[in-house]
C-alpha cells in the first residue's frame, strides 16, 4: 500500500501562503475573501502571505506554478492554502517540480478542483487535507459554522485521531457573493437529524485515503495524472463527492464503472460519501428536487459496488463536499471506519 507521510504543521504565530492555483476568484469576489484572510489572522492566529497569482484571474499555469513552489520552497512558510477551486488546475500539474515539493513538504489545504494539487502530492509520498479554502470555509457569511472551525483548528494545529462528527443541520444553497447582506448573517440550513448512512456496516475498516471530487478523480484518470497502480491502493479507504456542477447518478455510476473496470475499486475495504450537492446558481432546485438527486445518486454508488466490490463498507452524507458545513478530510492519511460504532475517525 502506498502510504504517504504527514508533514509538519503550523503554529498559531507562524506565516501561511494563500495561492490560486485554479482560479483567481479573489479578484473578482473580495468579500468572501478578505473575510477569510481576517478569520485566519484574528481566529486562528496565523499570518497569510498572497502571491503574484491569488488575486489575479486568467493567470497562466506556469505563473500559478510558480506560486505554488514559492510557497513551498520558502522555510518562513509553515502551510499552504487554496483561496478557492475553479476548473483547469490539472494543466498546472506538468509545471511542478517533483524534487522541490518533495524536498520541502508542508501542509497544503483545498478541496474541488485543488483535488489535483492534492493526488498529486498523494502521489510524491505527502498527506494533503481536502478542506479549508479560504473563500469558502474561513469566509462562510455571518460566522465559521462550528463544525468546520473545530475540524479545520484539529487539522492546522493538531497531530492524531480526530473523530468527525455528524452534521444535524446543512445547506448546499448558495448566495451572490457581490452584495454585503450576504455576509451579515449565517445561511439558513436545513435540518438532517439522521446523521450517516452506512451499507455493509458490520465491521471496522482502516486504511490510507484517497480520491476527493470525483469529477476531478476521473480527469486525472482520463490524463493519467497522479495516479499510481491500482494495488497500491489495496485496503486503502476511498472517499468522494461531487461539485455544484451536479454531475446526474448516471454520470456517477459511470465514472465509478470506469474505476472499476480499471480494477480500483475492488482494492478499497471503505469507501466515504461526501453528502450529496443538490442545488447551484446555474439549477436551482426545490427541497424535494434535491432530495430524489440525492437518493439518486446513492443508488447509482451502490449500484456500481454492487458489480465490483460489494463487500465494500459504504458511508453516505458525510459532511466533506461542495455543502455546509466541511470536515477536513485528510488525504493520504488513515481513516478508520467502524460501522458496528457508527463512527469515523480520521488522523490528521
Amino acid at each position: 500500500m502506498h502510504s504517504p507521510s504527514y508533514p509538519g504543521k503550523p503554529k498559531p504565530g507562524d506565516r501561511v501562503a494563500v495561492v490560486s492555483p485554479s482560479a483567481g476568484l479573489p479578484e473578482i469576489f473580495p468579500m468572501p475573501y478578505e473575510l477569510g484572510l481576517r478569520r485566519l489572522r484574528d481566529d486562528f492566529g496565523l499570518v497569510p502571505v498572497e502571491y503574484p497569482t491569488t488575486r489575479r484571474m486568467g493567470s497562466s499555469a506556469a505563473d500559478r506554478a510558480r506560486d505554488l513552489h514559492a510557497a513551498f520552497a520558502d522555510p518562513d512558510i509553515a502551510a499552504v492554502l487554496s483561496s478557492i477551486g475553479g476548473d483547469d488546475q490539472i494543466t498546472v500539474l506538468a509545471h511542478l517540480d517533483r524534487d522541490l515539493l518533495k524536498a520541502h513538504p508542508k501542509p497544503f489545504f483545498g478541496y474541488s478542483d485543488a483535488t489535483n494539487m492534492l493526488a498529486f502530492l498523494w502521489d510524491l509520498g505527502i498527506v494533503g487535507y481536502h478542506g479549508g479554502a479560504v473563500m469558502t470555509e474561513f469566509g462562510r457569511a455571518g460566522a465559521m459554522h462550528p463544525l468546520t472551525a473545530e475540524s479545520l483548528h484539529a487539522a492546522l494545529f493538531t497531530t492524531g485521531p480526530y473523530e468527525l462528527r455528524a452534521a444535524t443541520a446543512y445547506t448546499d444553497v448558495d448566495r451572490p457573493w457581490d452584495e454585503p447582506e450576504t455576509f451579515a448573517s449565517e445561511p439558513p440550513m436545513t435540518p438532517c437529524p439522521d446523521g450517516w448512512t452506512w451499507h455493509n456496516a458490520d465491521r471496522v475498516v482502516e486504511g490510507v485515503s484517497w480520491g476527493g471530487c470525483l469529477e476531478i478523480v476521473s480527469w486525472l484518470l482520463m490524463a493519467g495524472r497522479a495516479i499510481r497502480p491500482a494495488d497500491e491502493h489495496e485496503g486503502g479507504v476511498l472517499f468522494f463527492e461531487t461539485s455544484e456542477e451536479m454531475p446526474s447518478a448516471t454520470e456517477v455510476y459511470r465514472i465509478l464503472r470506469c474505476m472499476g473496470e480499471r480494477g480500483l475499486l475492488r482494492r478499497f475495504g471503505g469507501v466515504m460519501v461526501g453528502r450529496a450537492r443538490g442545488w447551484s446558481l446555474e439549477r436551482r432546485t426545490t427541497p424535494e428536487e434535491r432530495i430524489v438527486y440525492a437518493r439518486d445518486q446513492r443508488e447509482a454508488v451502490l449500484r456500481a459496488f454492487a458489480e465490483y466490490n460489494d463487500d465494500a463498507l459504504i458511508v453516505f452524507d458525510v459532511d466533506f463536499g461542495h455543502t455546509d458545513p466541511k470536515l477536513v478530510i485528510p488525504y493520504g492519511g488513515r481513516i478508520r471506519l467502524d460501522g458496528p460504532a457508527r463512527a469515523i475517525t480520521v488522523s490528521y
